[in-house]
């Protein structure tokens, strides 16, 4: 049977406002100044992220999902579709509201003592186009570098989607980009793209906060008998290929068909040798993805003074990957790889419970060569106002993996927020955390959300041939938003007590991005 086919849409009418509109509060100079530097993300831009076109048959799914869409461009603060009655024809109005795009970033975030610190600047509403464009220098405990990033979500037509990275590291330099059209709609027919990547780089593996050189032993500026040390170094260039096709799609869910291929050049070796081997290898795969849709929109989750989209979606992805020797894998690591993930969410009226899982691995014939398995819950509750309770813990092994690849809480944001660089490192690690973020002011002076957030973490990382490492920290935090930028991320402060094995100094303090669950 099928579903009921509504009211046809006459035509779309799109309203833009500025940053800064007098509604909101008395505009001064400043703020009119900020809007005359602002350029508005043209109309056309919007028309062509919509899912709905004039002459269709209105539905309300894809009507949510377009807000969905305009959201997912980064660019606005607020976004509405609905429709209304105009000369009693229905037409679909959609409002948008700009955030602040043009952000000169001068960065720092500290824990432990350790402290990475950024210089540049961040457009991500290029000529009102949702272009990004991005310079910026990152001084970090481990090493320096220059970013430069280039996103189009609308490249040559509507759908097709650029991204460029390149950055130059102090030890090395590194390159990748992506092509291609993505599922952009739960209801899209097919998928295809590529991407790729180049790299000369230093690869840095830690081990209880230590740095290691390519022998896998503790490293410091030079030995004991004064040489220097060598360090591990990668050389790697790949090549990927991906086509995905929808054996069933609606606004409620999917079933679609992937195939992928990739070609890669990746050497590991010690940053003395003059001449680098050269390694070739190549895979293909296929496997099916289903999902059914549900999503939920929040204020004052991750963020203040906004709607955010959570995927609360059922989904379950699973395939098959070939790598043989005649495709360039020595004996003792080609064989049949397997890979499965999924999430699924429990959900009450002002709260939910949402479950992850992810595993893959290659299996050489005799036994499993590498492995990988991750899981987690995150469970949250806005039952009562202005207040937002968290729980969430996860977990995860290794087997073999590469050189660099290894689990860092620190890096990731998955573990005790109190700890510095690279206090936990290895192929096993856990990380529980409880949060409860009240909200102070949600828009104060029409600029910032202020919140609070006492937490309590505990987890940590380790390697499987040592006792696990964990750390504990609790305290509070100082939660500041922009409510007036295209993304709002949240800078927290972080006082509070830690405790664990080799913990000298049990007060710290932690300046970082907030934790986004």
């Amino acid at each position: 049977m099928k579903p009921p086919v509504g009211p046809t849409i006459d035509t779309i009418i799109v309203i833009t406002h500025n940053v800064f509109e007098s509604s909101d509060f008395q505009i001064g100079f400043l703020t009119r100044m900020a809007n005359a530097i602002h350029v508005k993300t043209h109309p056309s831009i919007i028309r062509r992220t919509l899912l709905l076109n004039a002459g269709e048959p209105y539905d309300s799914a894809r009507a949510l999902e377009s807000e969905r869409a305009l959201r997912g461009l980064n660019v606005f603060r607020d976004v509405k579709v609905d429709t209304v009655r105009v000369a009693e024809k229905l037409a679909l109005r959609v409002e948008t509201a700009d955030g602040w795009s043009t952000k000169p970033q001068v960065n720092i975030a500290s824990a432990d003592g350790d402290v990475t610190w950024q210089l540049g600047m961040i457009e991500e509403n290029l000529f009102g186009t949702a272009t990004s464009f991005t310079a910026l220098y990152t001084n970090t405990p481990d090493r320096d570098y220059t970013s430069f990033l280039y996103q189009n979500p609308h490249l040559f037509s509507s759908r097709v989607r650029l991204l460029g990275l390149y950055q130059s590291l102090s030890d090395g330099d590194r390159g990748s980009w992506a092509l291609g059209i993505p599922f952009y709609e739960t209801s899209a027919p097919w998928a295809a793209g590529t991407g790729g990547e180049a790299a000369t780089q230093r690869i840095l593996q830690f081990r209880d906060g230590k740095l290691l050189d390519y022998s896998g032993q503790y490293a410091a500026v030079v030995d004991s008998e004064g040489r220097q040390v060598v360090y591990l170094g990668r050389h790697a260039l790949r090549f990927g290929l991906g086509v995905g096709r929808a054996l069933h799609a609606s606004t409620h869910g999917y079933t679609r068909l992937w195939v992928n291929g990739a070609w890669r050049r990746e050497d590991f070796v010690p940053e003395s040798i003059s001449v680098v081997p050269y390694s070739s290898f190549a895979t293909v795969g296929a496997g099916l993805e289903f999902a059914r849709a549900r999503y939920a929109i929040l204020q004052r989750f991750n963020t203040y003074g906004r709607r955010e989209d959570v995927n609360l979606s059922t989904t379950f992805r699973f395939g098959f990957w070939a790598a043989p020797q005649a495709f360039g894998y020595p004996e003792g690591q080609a064989g049949v790889g397997a890979e499965a993930s999924g999430q699924w969410s429990e959900v009450w009226p002002g709260g939910f419970a949402l479950f992850r899982a992810s595993t893959n691995g290659v299996y050489n014939g005799s036994a499993v060569d590498s492995a990988r398995v991750h899981g987690s819950v995150t469970v949250a509750s806005q039952n009562f106002e202005l207040q937002t309770i968290l729980v969430h813990l996860e977990g995860g092994l290794l087997r073999k993996p590469k050189p660099g690849a290894e689990f860092d809480p620190w890096v990731d944001q998955t573990g005790p927020r109190l700890f510095g660089a690279h206090a936990f490192t290895g192929t096993r690690t856990f990380w529980l955390a409880v949060e409860d973020r009240f909200v102070i002011a949600d828009d104060f002076l029409g600029l910032v959300g202020v919140g609070i957030a006492p937490f309590f973490d505990w987890g940590g990382a380790w390697f499987d041939d040592e006792a696990a490492r964990t750390g504990n920290d609790f305290g509070l935090a100082l939660r500041l938003g922009p409510t007036r930028a295209v993304r709002g991320d949240v800078v927290e402060f972080a006082l509070g007590w830690r405790f664990g094995p080799d913990v000298q100094n049990h007060i710290a303090l932690s300046i970082r991005r907030g934790i986004g669950f």
